[in-house]
């Protein structure tokens, strides 16, 4: 399995808190709370992404390598991201690495400042720099799913909607 690089305390932390920011919608447009199922658990993780697109199409890269993220969305196919009060959902393609080296080279040089330390190779290299590192990074191309087992995610206590009604009944004895 290739190699994956687990976050310090500090960067844990600021994940977290940097994803609750994007899923309340603050932050950059190409950054995104990720959303996916749990393969085992069966319940909804979170974490910061930035979506890429390349030739029209949105691509998501892991630069810490297979990441538990890359592994519940592998095992179910799909996942959503949400920004402030939008959720889409997508299935996912997953990339074969003789496909990645132009995608990791445009994805490198889009978030150089945030990813570089990921990569053994210089931002600005040639695409083929990137073909002996490319089985390291899972890609996945986006596809808009028209249904998603997500959509029916209960959100947070602090991202839903009060349950209650201003109607008054009248009971009758």
């Amino acid at each position: 399995m290739p190699a994956f690089r687990a976050p310090s305390a500090a960067e844990a932390f600021f994940n977290r808190a940097f994803g609750f920011l994007v899923g309340l919608g603050v932050g950059p447009h190409y950054m995104h709370l990720l959303q996916v199922r749990g393969r085992k658990s069966g319940r909804v993780y979170s974490s910061p992404v930035n979506l890429l697109e390349f030739r029209g199409k949105p691509f998501l890269v892991a630069p810490r390598g297979h990441t538990q993220w890359v592994r519940n969305a592998e095992a179910s196919g799909e996942v959503s991201l949400k920004k402030g009060r939008t959720l889409q959902n997508y299935r996912l393609r997953a990339i074969s690495d003789s496909e990645k080296p132009e995608i990791l080279k445009l994805y490198l040089e889009s978030y150089k400042s945030a990813v570089q330390r990921y990569f053994p190779v210089p931002a600005d290299s040639s695409p083929e720099a990137f073909r002996a590192v490319a089985p390291n990074y899972p890609v996945f191309e986006l596809t808009p799913a028209k249904s998603s087992g997500l959509l029916n995610m209960r959100a947070p206590f602090y991202l839903s909607a009060p349950a209650i009604s201003l109607k008054s009944k009248s009971v009758r004895p």
